[in-house]
């Protein structure tokens, strides 16, 4: 799974831009099930089972990352950004990035800090004071490489920390596209629906399509998560913990999961000695909030991976969170279509 997931997360695919992972996922599933690729982009996956079931269950994820968008090119060839879902300015001054369909590098720049009054260095660092230097000498030299409305990758390799961590971009949400590819790859107790949803970052937008359009009874919605839990973070700030196990929601910002189905997933848990924890915040978001409010109202789980940095270049996951969150998957698609 490993080598399966730096692959997925060395692929360029910001929001509104899924068609590099999508080309990637369709060719590791598609001699496994039926596919389509809705008119907003999803990719939705049929996978025929052992049996037929009585409801029909979605399991999903989202293919994109975020990232940036060219905005400007000024008269020196440096360009003007914004950002494609939500990234902490903090995280990106310095950074390598790649643009455009060429892949372009480039760094992003900011004020240097001798020409910043004391008042200035004080505050945070603002996206609309940042500009991406990618070696041009001037605007019309720009326009040979750049044009308006380009996405901007973040640069990052896919490296080992310790015996047990992996470093890399992207991880949300690829680690849940990784685990849903192996689902698809063996054959499921029941028949199943897997969804590869686009546009996550910027507003649960690929979901409310496809849920739409599928009207499934259950949803299994795979996912990364914030971990905080580094030295001065205190209590339930730490959200949840590197190495504790799958995280299982029982409310964020945009849902209020299904509680039988929260405690199905805890059940599994300790029935098959799979380390399980839950949020400690009600915090952040994902593809569920628009999921279960879909139609009729759709029963609504997630499974999370938790990882440190989310929405950076360097996003950290314990590998055993990974491999557990998979096993829980695994076994809580089957008993949800038994309830």
């Amino acid at each position: 799974m490993k080598n399966l997931l730096k692959e997925l997360c060395l692929a360029d695919s910001i929001s509104g831009d899924e068609i590099e992972i999508r080309n990637i996922i369709i060719e590791k599933i598609k001699d496994f099930c039926e596919y389509r690729i809705d008119p907003l982009g999803n990719l939705i996956c049929f996978r025929k089972g052992k049996k037929t079931p009585d409801k029909k269950l979605m399991i999903c994820a989202h293919m994109d990352e975020v990232g940036f968008i060219v905005t400007a090119i000024r008269p020196d060839g440096t360009l003007l950004f914004d950002m494609v879902g939500g990234v902490d300015p903090s995280v990106t001054i310095g950074r390598q990035v790649k643009v455009g369909k060429n892949r372009i590098y480039g760094v992003v720049g900011s004020t240097a800090v001798h020409n910043l009054s004391r008042e200035q260095r004080e505050k945070l660092p603002e996206m609309k004071n940042m500009y991406i230097d990618i070696g041009a000498e001037s605007k019309e030299d720009a326009e040979k490489y750049v044009n308006l409305g380009d996405c901007i990758y973040f640069e990052s390799e896919f490296a080992e920390l310790g015996e047990n961590r992996i470093k890399s971009k992207a991880i949300d949400d690829r680690a849940g596209c990784a685990i849903m590819i192996n689902l698809i790859r063996e054959e499921p107790e029941y028949d199943t629906y897997f969804v590869f949803n686009v546009q996550e970052e910027i507003g649960l937008r690929g979901s409310r399509v496809s849920a739409f359009s599928l009207q499934p009874d259950f949803a299994i919605v795979l996912e990364s998560t914030t971990a905080s839990d580094i030295d001065g973070v205190c209590g339930a700030k730490k959200v949840c913990s590197l190495g504790s196990g799958s995280v299982v929601s029982f409310m964020d910002r945009s849902t209020v999961y299904d509680r039988q189905l929260y405690k199905l997933a805890f059940d599994i848990a300790k029935e098959e000695n799979l380390p399980c924890q839950t949020k400690t915040m009600i915090a952040g978001g994902n593809d569920a909030g628009a999921i279960h409010i879909t139609g009729k109202g759709i029963r609504t789980v997630a499974v999370s991976v938790p990882c440190r940095y989310l929405h950076s270049a360097s996003c950290v996951i314990e590998e055993s969170d990974f491999k557990n969150s998979y096993l829980l998957v695994k076994t809580l698609s089957k008993r949800i279509l038994e309830i």
